[in-house]
Order: structure tokens, then C-alpha cells, then sequence
């Protein structure tokens, strides 16, 4: 009988050990996750304002002073607002891909856009934009993701 409660109460210490391991071990995943999560909406934030820098362009051409409309070759109104549209569209899909990237957004998803991009990298509009010696400020490797995604041919 005493072999049986010790074999018991090794057995109950084994599986309240492998219970805490596990528990630590879940709780560092959910802090990954939460860290990658935060990441992701950190960089979104700046994105995002960068997005309503844009858009006050966007709706008020007179914001853009004499060098950047001599330097981007924004002529008329109707330019900055399709240059500064287009920096727009841009911006979110480097929030897509920015979230993606981190598994914060499912491939098909993700895929929708990249499809869409595609099709605006087509535009003569968003190529001049892209093409744009103007300073932009993108994730380095968006850039060049979506430099090679516009620039290379599609696939069928």
C-alpha cells in the first residue's frame, strides 16, 4: 500500500510539473504573439499618419509649396491629388504587407491585394508616382517588394 500512494504521489507531482511547463511555455507564445501584434499596430499608427499628412494634400493642393510641385513635376492641382492618391493606396498596402509579413493577415487576404497592386502598378499615374525620385518614406524591403511586383511582368 505505501509503494502505491508514493507511486501516486510521484505520478500527481509529474503531472503538476508537465501542467506548470506547459502553462509557462503558452503564456510565452501568447507574449510573442502579443509583442508581434503590438509591432504590427505600432507600425500601422505611423503609416497612418503619414496617410493623413497625404490626404490633407489630397484635399488641399495648396499645401504643397513651389519646390515639391517643381521637384515631383505636380503641375496642377489634379497631379498632386493623383500623386498624393496614389502615396495613399500605396500606404495601405504597406500596412497589409507590414501585417502579413508579422502573420497578422491570412495569405488569401493578403493575395487579394497583391493582385490589386498590380493592376494600379499598370496605371502611368501610380508608375510616375512610384518612380518618383521624391522622398518616400516606406519599409526598405516594401520597397523593393513592391518595385519588383509592379515592375516585373504579371504571371499568369
Amino acid at each position: 500500500m505505501p509503494r502505491t500512494i508514493e507511486l501516486v504521489q510521484v505520478t500527481l507531482q509529474a503531472l503538476t510539473s508537465f501542467a506548470i511547463a506547459g502553462g509557462l511555455l503558452y503564456t510565452a507564445v501568447q507574449f510573442r504573439q502579443a509583442q508581434k501584434a503590438q509591432l504590427v499596430a505600432n507600425f500601422s499608427k505611423l503609416v497612418e499618419l503619414q496617410f493623413g499628412l497625404r490626404q490633407m494634400r489630397v484635399l488641399n493642393p495648396a499645401l504643397v509649396s513651389e519646390h515639391e510641385r517643381e521637384s515631383d513635376k505636380l503641375r496642377t492641382d489634379h497631379d498632386i491629388q493623383q500623386y498624393y492618391v496614389n502615396l495613399m493606396q500605396l500606404s495601405l498596402f504597406e500596412i497589409a504587407w507590414y501585417a502579413h509579413k508579422h502573420g497578422q493577415l491570412p495569405a488569401d487576404y493578403f493575395d487579394s491585394w497583391t493582385k490589386r497592386m498590380r493592376q494600379l502598378g499598370g496605371e502611368p499615374a501610380f508608375r510616375n508616382m512610384l518612380n518618383n525620385p521624391a522622398m518616400k518614406i516606406l519599409h526598405d524591403d516594401f520597397d523593393s517588394y513592391v518595385r519588383a511586383l509592379v515592375l516585373d511582368p504579371p504571371r499568369a
